[in-house]
């Protein structure tokens, strides 16, 4: 029996795009042929992008998705590519045809019929087999239980005299279920020499380890080796790392991709001894963290039409590191800084502004707002707190003004622990647009992230991009004289703390005291942050890097009674 030479596409898709999903299995299935693959596998739903959410509910979405993968097997065998197996993720419909030659049509979508999370084999000009994923997660940022139909039977198909097991994601990620039933020999005595397992699986800081060990234990389990391939890029608030790999049957990594770019993994399975390939090296946490929020980035800037941005440029630490996650995302020329000066801003901040925008090569601005504020201060006179939040939301309103006179998307440079505790003025520069890099970021890590991505242009010969008066100064959102932002809130590594522990961890006031805890910070942050809930409901979406991200990870209610004791 020859080696099989199998290809994991690792590709960077988008929902709903159709024909650019299927010109992109096409493009990568000739590259990986071209490599002498004979087998080709894509992540989950690579089709229809993913998540696809209530377009899933779509009929006529179904029937579309279900043409376009008749349309590459039949294109594929036109282009003399019929011979090899690709295996794909898409929709499905679970009163479809599921077996051989369904070169037919889909069901017509009637109410019985419930879409499902599907694998399709390709060949031989064909649609040959498809499988449902059985495992509908429910939790954090899935909601596929109310959208899909569960899967009940498993697929094996057979590649080059090889027994190829197909599974979708959650399916590994439970005990039980299509890989235990796979695990056990078929009636002629024969067990697994593959299980191919597509995936969506998000981003979150420390994930990939998990997956790894994850795919050991399932080859351990089917005695075969596992060969994971996942989906990269950013859609809307999700980050896809890619990370693709393969095991052997004892759970060791043989083969790897890198992380956050689209890679064409090839790989030999011999017919005797363990399968083989290239390996990518690992990341440093912080890289990790910070090409995910560019990868965000840039997949919301392209998949959504828009080609520049621009923020508010305060000489700040998180202005300063969103223009530079910004200008590794789409290139710093295609990043407008605007500052904004008001009578209370100090020369170093203006200075450090105009520092970094030269640095990035960004088109820089400066925009006075004395002039709008005295004009709206001579019908309004207003004092103390509104006064400053109205020089806060003047800045938003020449954001928001520059972008529809020019096509820009605004993007707001507010932190994950601004958010928390509310400490933005809504509707300002530091809220307002269309996505937020850091939204998923505390502010102890975007000094963490800032001095990474200096010391890495230090190590590659070039000018680090952040000054590091914006690194170094108290943090001030500078809207009244001497105004620095340990004023209202603890010092930022006390309160990251606290506050990872009451949101990411849900401890109530009782438990962080028991960590020890100083009451009175921990009556403050609590307050603030269940004040804060109808803020962060009207927060633009951003990448999540962490475990537990605001939006689809973190869901209570704005009008809300209920109150931590304080007593």
């Amino acid at each position: 029996m020859a080696d099989l030479r199998v290809a994991l596409a690792q590709v960077d898709t988008c929902v709903g795009d159709l024909d650019g999903n299927a010109a992109l299995v096409l493009e990568r299935t000739r590259e990986a042929a071209a490599a002498g693959a004979q087998l080709v596998a894509f992540p989950e739903m690579t089709l229809t992008g993913y998540p696809i959410e209530d377009l899933a509910l779509r009929a006529s979405f179904r029937r579309a998705a279900w043409d376009a993968a008749a349309d590459i097997a039949a294109r594929l065998a036109a282009d003399g590519l019929g011979g090899i197996t690709v295996v794909l993720g898409t929709v499905g419909t679970s009163g479809a045809p599921r077996g051989a030659g369904a070169a037919e049509r889909e069901a017509s979508g009637s109410p019985a019929d419930l879409p499902t999370n599907r694998a399709v084999v390709l060949r031989d000009g064909v649609v040959q087999a498809a499988y449902d994923k059985h495992h509908l997660p429910n939790y954090g940022v899935f909601d596929e239980f109310r959208i899909f139909a569960p899967g009940e039977t498993t697929t094996v198909v057979e590649v080059e005299g090889r027994r190829v097991g197909i599974a979708i994601c959650e399916d590994i990620w439970q005990d039980g279920g299509p890989v235990a039933e796979m695990a056990t020999l078929d009636e002629a005595g024969n067990g697994l020499d593959l299980l191919l397992v597509l995936n969506g699986s998000p981003y979150e800081e420390g994930k990939g380890h998990v997956r790894t060990d994850l795919a050991a234990r399932r080859a351990r389990e089917v005695s075969a080796p596992v060969a994971y391939v996942n989906l990269v890029g950013g859609q809307d608030d999700l980050v896809f790392d890619g990370g693709s790999f393969v095991t052997d049957a004892a759970g060791t990594v043989v083969a790897s991709s890198p992380r956050f770019v689209e890679d064409l993994l090839v790989w030999d399975l011999p017919s005797d001894g363990a399968p083989h390939g290239p390996r990518a090296p690992e990341l440093h946490p912080d890289e990790e963290v910070y090409r995910a929020c560019v990868t965000g980035l840039a997949g919301y800037v392209r998949k959504n039409g828009f080609r520049s941005v621009l923020l508010g440029v305060s000489g700040g630490i998180d202005s300063a590191l969103t223009a530079t996650i910004a200008a590794d995302a789409i290139g710093g020329e295609n990043v407008v800084g605007v500052s904004m000066p008001s009578r209370y801003s100090s020369d170093h901040s203006k200075d450090d502004a105009a520092d970094l925008a030269k640095r990035l090569g960004a088109d820089y601005r400066v925009q006075p707002i004395a002039p709008m504020v005295e004009a709206f201060q001579g019908e309004l006179a207003l004092e103390g707190v509104a006064e400053e939040n109205l020089q806060a939301r003047v800045r938003g309103v020449i954001l928001m003004a520059i972008s529809n006179r020019e096509g820009h998307l605004v993007i707001a440079p507010g932190n994950k622990s601004e958010l928390a505790t509310g400490y933005a003025t809504i509707y300002d520069a530091g809220s307002i647009g269309g996505f937020a890099p850091l939204k998923d970021v505390d502010k102890s890590r975007v000094w963490q992230l800032a001095r990474w991505r200096n010391n890495q242009a230090v190590d590659r010969g070039e000018i680090p991009p952040i000054p590091e008066s914006s690194i170094t100064k108290p943090p001030s959102a500078e809207l009244r004289p001497g105004q620095t932002d340990q004023d209202s809130l603890p010092p930022y590594d006390l309160l990251d703390e606290v506050l990872d522990a009451y949101i990411e961890h849900a401890e109530g006031r009782a438990e962080l005291l028991a960590r020890g805890f100083d009451p009175e910070v921990v009556d403050k942050v609590v307050t603030l942050v269940d004040r804060a809930e109808w803020k962060r409901r009207q927060y633009p979406p951003g990448p999540k890097v962490t475990a537990l991200a605001f939006g689809r990870d973190r869901r209570l209610p704005i009008t809300n009674r209920w109150r931590e004791p304080l007593d």
